[in-house]
């Protein structure tokens, strides 16, 4: 019984200090808080200890002034939750690139999600691809473009992102949309390990099959393989976050928020 004991002792100690030195984090994209303020946000995330959030212009708007930003990371700074991130964000012009960069550097982030048009664009708008190209060889942030699956032409998955930043900035990158990119006939488990070096930002999303009809379900319940993808997160050692973003019932999203934050967390300790 004591051998059992210490045995178990021993496996809990190992599995603890696996989760200490694991590189990547979970966290919330917020996006899934659109019909809330920063208040219950942040509230919430307290409650299911996820710290980290990528922020949207609806929690603290492009233009916040200096005062704005202060009162802002205070409140996350109360809350344990570090703002790793803006976005997404989209640019329709080199205008609003130069506004999205001003942002992130008032904001003191080094990363950028953000997509180099609008909706409805089909093919990318190269003088604001140039641009993005340019601010970030001027300011170090990243840039990682979001995919939006087949519901937008312009980057529907990892594979068209790949292609038109390859040959830049190796700091032009990828948010890797596991949820999109497999309703746009992709595999993202394969666009992570194709695509490892590019992916900057993950938004963890299950859907309920691989076809543009695929909707939003809480993690587990729907067609991506999360033990799988896991074990590849770990296999190209991705350094970033990985940030829920849940897009089903967002008027009262908390239930099916808290069930996703558990189940992944029960994935990565199993």
């Amino acid at each position: 019984m004591r051998l059992r004991t210490l045995s178990l002792f021993i496996l809990s100690f190992f599995y603890a200090f696996s989760l200490l030195s694991e590189e990547f984090h979970l966290g919330m994209a917020g996006y899934t808080f659109v019909k809330f303020d920063i208040e219950k946000t942040l509230s919430f995330m307290q409650k299911i200890d996820v710290r980290y959030l990528c922020i949207k212009d609806f929690h603290l708007p492009i233009n916040a002034d200096a005062a704005q930003i202060a009162e802002f990371k205070e409140k996350l700074a109360a809350a344990g939750v570090t703002g790793y991130a803006v976005g997404p964000i989209y640019m329709k012009d080199v205008d609003a690139v130069d506004a999205a960069f001003a942002y992130a550097q008032r904001v003191g982030v080094d990363l950028i999600v953000g997509v180099p048009g609008v909706w409805g664009d089909e093919k990318p708008r190269l003088d604001v691809l140039d641009r993005v190209e340019q601010k970030v060889k001027e300011t170090g942030i990243r840039y990682a473009i979001h995919l939006h699956g087949p519901d937008m032409k312009l980057y529907p998955d990892a594979t068209s992102i790949w292609n038109d930043v390859k040959d830049r900035d190796p700091r032009l990158g990828i948010c890797l949309d596991i949820g999109h990119d497999l309703r746009a006939g992709a595999d993202p488990i394969q666009d992570l390990k194709r695509y490892s070096k590019r992916v900057f930002d993950i938004h963890l999303k299950d859907v309920t099959e691989g076809t543009k009809a695929g909707h939003a379900i809480e993690l587990g319940r729907g067609a991506i393989d999360f033990q799988k993808f896991v074990k590849m997160l770990r296999k190209v050692g991705y350094k970033g976050s990985l940030s829920l973003e849940y897009e089903k019932d967002m008027s009262d999203p908390f239930i099916g928020i808290a069930e996703s934050v558990g189940y992944f967390k029960a994935v990565m300790q199993k």
